[in-house]
């Protein structure tokens, strides 16, 4: 398995409300210095695909980036569908968690979970 980080633009973006939350969330799990944030993709959902966002341990297949200060996994073939994506946090009174912008969605479903290309 490779160690390499990668150095070039991150294919995803945090706003700061992510970062904030992110870095909380993983201080509160007292996790070790080998986990990362995990972006993808997997089946499912109403509209196709959902995305993955939690913490996890490096698998093979993962590229590795720093951004935002926050080691982030991504399985190499998941960047075609999550290029240029924005996470974000809202902690509002109408919704609390993480949101997606991603201009590779051709729709998306109402809970903003779940997109297809």
């Amino acid at each position: 398995m490779s160690t390499a980080v990668e150095t070039a633009t991150g294919p995803v973006t945090f706003t700061e409300g992510a970062v904030k939350e992110l870095n909380k969330l993983k201080s509160q799990q007292e996790m070790g210095d080998d986990f990362g944030l995990r972006v993808g993709v997997e089946g499912g959902g109403c509209s196709g695909m959902n995305y993955v966002l939690g913490f996890d341990q490096k698998k093979d297949g993962d590229q590795e980036f720093i951004i935002d200060g926050i080691k982030v996994y991504m399985h190499k073939a998941h960047g075609l569908y999550l290029a240029g994506m924005q996470i974000d946090f809202q902690d509002g009174l109408n919704a609390r968690g993480f949101t997606f912008n991603n201009p590779n969605a051709a729709s998306t479903c109402g809970c903003g979970t779940s997109f297809s290309v």
